[in-house]
């Protein structure tokens, strides 16, 4: 990626933010501010947001947001993550809380009903390529499908500003794929977290080999006599779930948003970030705005 060039840091608002609550959560440290709401979360999050910022130096930031459980993907299928259990109750008021302090330091935050935050990410990338350099910063690794040249993804690992950086080159060194490949991969072995099953039986090893033999999911299938007659045999009878998980296995980049990336220009704290820490009670935020 062009060093010299602007970049703009697009964010995975839920991942950072259920990251952040889940850390603090198991010791029940849930940090209540002077309103009774918990901000364990919330701090947790801004202090991701500030370690990527450290990191990533962007010229440009944008925090995406899931708006509610349903998308397309429940249209395509009924179980798509059906099986996820609902949040902790001292999460649910830090979803609005997080936006409302992002917005407070001067982040923009995006969501678009109808579609995850993945899909506006991906659309995103792929608005942004022509004029921008992209860095989007994830634990989700679904993401990893829209590395492009223009556009590196950090997948958060243990602690603050600790991540696994992909690019092409690191992405194919690997995984022996494109990031392109990556969606049929997911498609033939499925997702249990998301609740597509995929083909049973094949698993992410086979899934690849099969991949980096036939090239794609078509290739599979036109090449299907040469592989083992139990292969053959798990996908002839799934066929049918394959197409559609390779449906809901694609970020969709074509999301109706308008990018205005005047608005998203990165500069620094505002003078009011004291005020914003004040006013939610978010005491562990001090150290960090100094």
């Amino acid at each position: 990626m062009n060093e010299n060039r602007e970049n703009l840091l697009v964010v995975d608002g839920m991942a950072l933010l259920f990251r952040a609550f889940y850390a603090t959560a198991v010791s029940k440290q849930f940090m209540f501010n002077q309103h009774g709401i918990p901000t364990n979360g919330v701090q947790g999050f801004m202090r991701h947001m500030f370690a990527a910022i450290r990191q990533s130096n962007p010229t440009h930031t944008l925090i995406c947001w899931d708006m509610g459980s349903q998308t397309f993907r429940n249209e395509l299928y009924d179980g798509y993550k059906a099986g996820r259990t609902a949040p902790p109750e001292e999460m649910i008021p830090q979803f609005d809380l997080a936006k409302e302090v992002a917005a407070g330091f001067g982040f923009v935050n995006l969501g678009v009903p109808g579609f995850e935050a993945d899909d506006c990410i991906g659309t995103i990338t792929v608005q942004a390529s022509s004029s921008i350099s992209t860095t989007v910063l994830s634990g989700d690794k679904d993401l990893l499908q829209l590395i492009a040249p223009t556009n590196d993804v950090w997948i958060m690992q243990k602690g603050y500003g600790n991540y696994k950086r992909y690019n092409e080159a690191t992405f194919f060194e690997e995984m022996g794929i494109t990031p392109k490949q990556f969606i049929d991969v997911k498609a033939l072995m499925g997702d249990t977290s998301d609740g597509y099953p995929g083909v049973r039986g094949i698993g992410e090893k086979t899934a690849i080999k099969l991949i980096q033999e036939f090239e794609s999911i078509e290739g599979v299938l036109n090449n299907l006599d040469k592989l083992k007659p139990a292969q053959q045999l798990k996908i002839q009878e799934d066929l049918a779930m394959l197409e559609l998980s390779q449906k809901l296995a694609k970020i969709h980049t074509e999301v109706p948003l308008e990018m205005n990336l005047a608005s998203l220009k990165y500069n620094g704290f505002r003078d009011d970030a004291f005020a914003v820490v004040e006013k939610y009670g978010l005491k562990t935020l001090t150290r960090d705005i100094e």
